[in-house]
């Protein structure tokens, strides 16, 4: 037992149950993550994190780990913290559609959040796979930077099912050109400046526009299909949703931020990962890519104040045990701090950051106590344990290069620790 550890009993539990894994290459023999598939159980979803995005180790962690689920375990689908109306021409190219070099078009106006490399592998993969693997969106348009991705075919539906609500679509498109950016953290504060007018002219459009697609759905689908509508529906609701988040992310950078009100964003995309479920094949099992501070099953709080419901919470309490949230962390190294810069394309600039030790209760610290490099920890049979030694264990893992005060025995299935995180450097914002 390490010395260092005596002082922290979680550590010493994470010595003896934690798996050490022996490769970051995606390329590299899969049979040292074979230990997953006992952990994962018969989880329908896997969320895999990151504490940070932008991070090199992380990338290639998620590729390896999608390669295991998909060639080990019969995963067939891939979700991604990407737009889920931007998701359709990606999840075609997967099957197959257009050329190689179509996918660089495709992710143009995307935040590069190394989505680039697993889509290569699903393509080239799925020349010869049988299912093949599908790819699905499921965040509000633009990561809550644009209506723009949604409004236009959504628009482009209309025209043809029900030509009169084109005219309110479209003065919600021309409002909604006027403060589209990149990102949530460019369009907010624009959208802030808008004149109160257009800004409550913009949500009454499209809760009418809502509620009009609910209450007629038998006549939209008379004029075309089912699928269609579906579709049209999910965009529509994508819209509104990144409406309101608009609203509370520019509230809570004023400081005056509703309780847990930039939880639409979160629900959406807990909301979508289980309509991409009930439309895929029957049995198909999905790996789910995203932030840390999504995929968890508690509440995220900053100084006390309750400011979300996460994507995770929402699974959980969805599909229950089917749903597994496995957490990305680095002990050293360094991170990619997002700092606001409305002038950017994105609405933030990213700052290597040098890691700090770990702060005393947090999961790195006790991966650094046990002297654990790379490996990997199934959390489920540490609750039990934990009770027993009336320890709650670690209350803080990484995020960026802060601490996210959070019960991470609650919060996560399990933790995959690297000794060290690098700041891609392929990295253009």
């Amino acid at each position: 037992m390490p010395a260092s550890s005596r002082h922290n009993p979680f550590a010493d539990w994470l010595h003896g149950h934690a798996v050490p894994l022996t490769h970051l290459d995606p390329a590299a023999p899969l049979d040292d993550l074979e230990p997953l598939r006992d952990i994962i159980g018969n989880a329908t979803v896997v969320a895999i994190g990151e504490h940070s995005h932008f991070i090199e180790e992380f990338a290639l962690l998620r590729q390896r780990l999608l390669r295991f689920l998909v060639e080990r375990c019969g995963f067939t689908a891939l979700a991604f913290e990407y737009g889920f109306s931007e998701g359709f021409p990606l999840d075609a190219w997967a099957q197959g559609e257009g050329v190689d070099d179509d996918l660089s078009a495709h992710l143009a106006a995307a935040i590069p959040m190394g989505l680039h490399e697993p889509l290569r592998w699903i393509r080239q993969h799925n020349r010869t796979a049988s299912p093949p693997v599908r790819f699905a969106g499921i965040d509000i348009p633009a990561a809550g930077g644009s209506l723009l991705p949604s409004l236009a075919p959504v628009a482009d539906y209309v025209r043809h099912i029900d030509p009169e609500t084109l005219p309110a679509v479209q003065t919600a498109t021309r409002i909604a050109e006027s403060f589209a950016g990149g990102s949530g953290a460019a369009a907010a504060p624009a959208w802030a400046r808008l004149p109160a007018a257009e800004q409550d002219a913009l949500s009454a459009i499209l809760a009418r526009l809502l509620i009009r697609f609910r209450s007629i759905e038998p006549l939209y689908v008379s004029r075309g299909n089912q699928h269609s509508y579906d579709i049209a529906l999910r965009r529509l609701e994508g819209a509104c949703h990144a409406d309101y988040t608009f609203r509370a992310m520019a509230d809570l950078f004023a400081g005056k931020g509703l309780t847990a009100d930039t939880s639409a964003r979160d629900l959406y995309m807990a909301e979508s990962v289980l309509w991409h479920l009930e439309r895929f094949e029957p049995g198909t099992r999905v790996v789910l890519a995203a932030h840390n501070a999504h995929i968890q099953k508690s509440p995220i709080s900053f100084n006390g104040h309750l400011t979300t419901l996460p994507m995770g919470q929402h699974l959980h309490n969805m599909l229950g045990d089917e749903y597994f949230a496995l957490g990305l962390t680095s002990t050293t190294g360094h991170t990619a701090d997002m700092r606001r810069d409305e002038n950017t394309r994105f609405g933030f600039t990213i700052d290597t950051t040098r890691l700090e030790l770990p702060e005393p209760g947090s999961i790195e610290a006790a991966f650094a106590d046990a002297e654990l490099g790379l490996s990997i920890a199934d959390l489920h049979p540490a609750r039990p344990e934990a009770q027993t030694r009336d320890d709650a264990g670690p209350d803080r893992i990484r995020m960026q290069g802060a601490y996210l005060h959070t019960p991470v025995l609650k919060a996560f299935d399990g933790i995959l620790n690297t000794p060290t995180s690098t700041v891609a450097d392929d990295i253009h914002i």
